[in-house]
């Protein structure tokens, strides 16, 4: 892949006021904490100061945001907002009239853009879910179908579906597609030729998750917040919306099924989360773009961290301190050392041998699938075949999924559309293989028991879409917008 033309200038932390340990005592933590990243950027004053990948990850990679997508759409409404198409007290069933149920709560024909950007139409739990299922083509009505439990514009509950009827609601009054009308008004204007979006059957763009960008990407746009919508001499967002998406709207409560964490209780813009220092946008397993006004910062960072309690309380504990202070006193020997250590991130291969200890020369391996972990990507009794090269192995899984693996190397394949590194060995008579959904925070760790003939294949964190393998291997991945 040709490498992307630089979107922001480079400097030294020292240069803009940051201690380089600071930066090498938060990578340490990160590693002692068990935080898998993927991908860090530091941006101090306008600069790039630190930038890490950690291999197989690397600069020119896309990475899948999830719900940090949410912080794109907000921004693709308020374009329209100045545009005159729409407004904050837009009805969605004004714009959308063509996806309104027969039957709909009079609370429905109530909400406003300004509701579902402040997710505050209602519903008690997140509605996705419910909403496809009462309407599997048109998630919008059956959003509208889904039963209220508190007055809109009371209390947030965070709700998957209102991001989507947003940007069904730009697409309607802008004439374009979310993807199109982004890459026209945000990412070519700053130079961004390459996001990415996963797709909802029909289509559309989720809206809500699916878009893929580089981490230089994500601290461009974080950039692009700090500085109110500014870019060079070209205003592409208006100030004032920036101002009033990264402002605090409403009350936060503790999010379901996750431990206590302060920078997501501390209020909710508009699909910005309000953070103890400045704001972020938020997606599932650690994907963040965070920007602090106070301090002249923005960190970009993805990876795949489950629970996603550690951060971002590491990035203020190790960073914030250290700004602008004179006791930091770096010097060169700091500054090579932080180099050093970004240079050399890495998820290290599988260490092992070439050939398990019952086989003294190379010949194939075969298994079956057990798919009875919950977290299995894929299913019961797909066939295995293990066949040796001389870099390191061909895996066929089933009859048309095919995989390099390479020996204390990485290989790539991209059998489906969508690329996939992987590296396996052999630890006396079981074989193990880290398979990386590189452009997404998900890995597959293959095991094979050669002496039962046995396998299994199991996801780091499952991702939120399918655990399907196959599916994820596919590019636009097209799905329902199953996202619990």
């Amino acid at each position: 892949m040709a490498p992307q033309r630089p979107l922001l200038p480079r400097s030294t932390p020292a240069g803009m006021g940051m201690s380089p340990q600071a930066i090498t005592t938060l990578l340490d933590k990160l590693e002692e904490q068990g935080v898998e990243g993927h991908s860090l950027m530091v941006v101090r004053r306008g600069h790039v100061i630190a930038e890490g990948w950690w291999a197989p990850y690397t600069a020119d990679r896309p990475h899948l945001l999830y719900s940090l997508t949410k912080s794109f759409t907000s921004i693709a409404v308020g374009l329209a907002i100045a545009d005159g198409l729409l407004s904050l007290d837009d009805r969605v069933v004004d714009v959308l009239p063509d996806h309104v149920p027969t039957a709909i709560p009079e609370q429905g024909r109530r909400l406003t853009v300004h509701h579902l950007l402040t997710m505050t139409v209602g519903h008690p739990t997140d509605s996705l879910t419910e909403a496809w299922e009462l309407e599997p083509n048109d998630l919008t009505k059956g959003f509208l179908r889904v039963p209220f439990s508190t007055t809109e514009g009371t209390k947030h509950v965070y709700d998957n579906a209102t991001t989507y009827v947003l940007a069904r609601m730009v697409e309607r009054v802008t004439s374009q597609g979310l993807p199109e009308f982004l890459d026209e008004r945000l990412f070519n204007p700053i130079g961004i030729d390459h996001a990415e979006w996963d797709r909802v059957a029909s289509g559309a763009a989720f809206g809500f998750h699916g878009l893929h960008l580089t981490t230089e990407a994500i601290a461009a746009f974080g950039e692009l917040l700090l500085r109110k919508g500014r870019w060079g001499d070209r205003q592409l967002i208006p100030g004032e919306w920036v101002e009033r998406a990264t402002s605090r709207h409403i009350e936060t409560l503790p999010l379901p099924n996750w431990k206590p964490n302060p920078d997501f209780q501390n209020g909710y813009g508009y699909q910005f989360w309000i953070s103890r220092h400045g704001y972020h946008g938020h997606g599932s397993f650690g994907q963040s773009c965070l920007v602090v006004p106070s301090h002249d910062l923005v960190i970009a960072f993805t990876g795949a961290v489950d629970p996603t309690d550690a951060l971002p309380a590491l990035f203020w504990d190790h960073l914030l301190p250290h700004l602008d202070a004179a006791a930091d006193a770096p010097t060169a020997a700091h500054q090579h050392t932080l180099t050093n250590q970004l240079q050399h991130l890495s998820l290290k291969p599988v260490p092992g041998t070439a050939t398990p200890t019952h086989q003294p020369q190379p010949s194939p391996t075969k298994a079956t699938i057990d798919a009875s972990p919950e977290d299995s990507a894929l299913p019961h009794e797909t066939p295995v075949l293990l066949a040796p090269t001389d870099s390191g192995w061909l895996l066929h899984l089933g009859p048309t999924l095919t995989l390099k693996v390479g020996h204390n190397e990485w290989q790539e394949s991209s059998p489906l559309g969508r690329p996939v590194v992987a590296a396996g060995a052999w630890q006396a008579n079981t074989f193990t293989a880290d398979l990386y959904v590189i452009t997404t925070p998900h890995r597959v760790r293959l095991t094979i028991d050669a002496t039962t003939g046995t396998a299994t294949a199991r996801w780091n964190v499952v991702p939120l879409t399918t655990p399907n393998l196959p599916l994820h291997l596919q590019a636009p991945l097209m799905t329902r917008p199953d996202v619990a």
